[in-house]
């Protein structure tokens, strides 16, 4: 076959390949909206205020409304950008270009990035350079574990007793890893497994060994998290409407801007919990549009 007839074709399959990734953000996007549409009926809830900047989904935007609630004056002014008081600890970023983190060093946090894929190290190292220089982002590369948390952070000279903001996504032993903690964090992100209907009770058994292999195998229901969060005296907030992570916030700093503070333990849940539609993702431009990198930026400079 001639190569101007393959290369015509080729051409045409790109096009209708984009076309079918552009109907699907358009159908994405109405989804999103009819969900919201209910939920935002509830002026507590947290879902309507969901955006991304670097997030997976639209973690970025559940956090700063958060924080909002929380009166942080960080987020009073979103155009405030030299807050050097409010900190984050964020296990497992990858190569940090999609994490829950990277939009609050934008907005002055400093915190401390730990990725266990020590293949990760150089990229990060390369991409975050100015950032690592300046100390307003430290790295710590090794696999993370209940015995080592609370070590491994006391010797990044973190201030655990003032820590604003913790992101646990490692796939698999995160439940583990927010039992072991022996620090309390004003706002806990942490992934939960929605393929478990709100109420059921699961979670895998340890393995240190266990590293996510791309199933639906990766963490335990939201149940069994929020159980544990309640035993450290932290409520649910929240979760994202593509059911991919859950938010905390301290018992002592939830106020009537979040749902129902005194409500029943279980419908809390029920009524939060999101199933997985990890299908809208693609409506946050995974696939379509720019993708995400990292420079140097006038106002996190040195």
């Amino acid at each position: 076959m001639d190569n101007n007839i393959i290369q015509h074709f080729a051409n045409q399959f790109q096009v209708m390949q984009n076309n079918i990734k552009r109907q699907s953000g358009y159908l994405a996007r109405q989804e999103i909206n009819t969900l919201l549409n209910d939920i935002k009926k509830d002026a507590t809830r947290l879902e309507p205020f969901g955006f991304k900047v670097y997030s997976q989904n639209d973690e970025d935007g559940i956090i700063e409304e958060i924080f909002k609630r929380l009166n942080s004056p960080n987020f009073a002014n979103t155009s405030t950008l030299n807050n050097q008081n409010l900190n984050f600890v964020e296990i497992g970023v990858e190569n940090g270009l999609e994490c829950n983190s990277l939009y609050l060093l934008h907005k002055g946090w400093k915190g401390l990035w730990l990725e266990g894929n020590t293949r990760q190290q150089k990229p990060i190292e390369q991409k975050f350079n100015s950032l690592l220089r300046s100390q307003k982002l430290k790295l710590g590369i090794g696999i993370i574990t209940p015995n080592n948390i609370n070590q491994v952070l006391q010797q990044a000279a973190i201030n655990t007793q003032n820590l604003d903001f913790l992101s646990i996504d490692i796939d698999g032993n995160d439940i583990y890893l927010l039992d072991a903690i022996e620090f309390s964090p004003k706002v806990i992100c942490i992934e939960y497994n929605a393929k478990f209907p709100s109420l059921l009770n699961k979670k895998p058994v340890f393995n240190p060994q266990n590293f996510w292999k791309g199933t639906d195998f990766m963490g335990s229901s939201l149940l069994a998290i929020s159980e544990v969060a309640k035993q450290k005296n932290y409520v649910l907030v929240a979760t994202n409407i593509t059911g991919a992570n859950a938010f905390y916030v301290r018992k002592d700093l939830i106020n009537q801007n979040f749902y129902k503070p005194d409500d029943d333990f279980y419908q809390r849940i029920k009524t939060l919990y999101n199933p997985p539609r990890y299908w809208l993702t693609f409506d946050h431009f995974n696939n379509i549009g720019h993708p995400a990198d990292f420079g140097d930026y006038a106002d996190l400079q040195n």
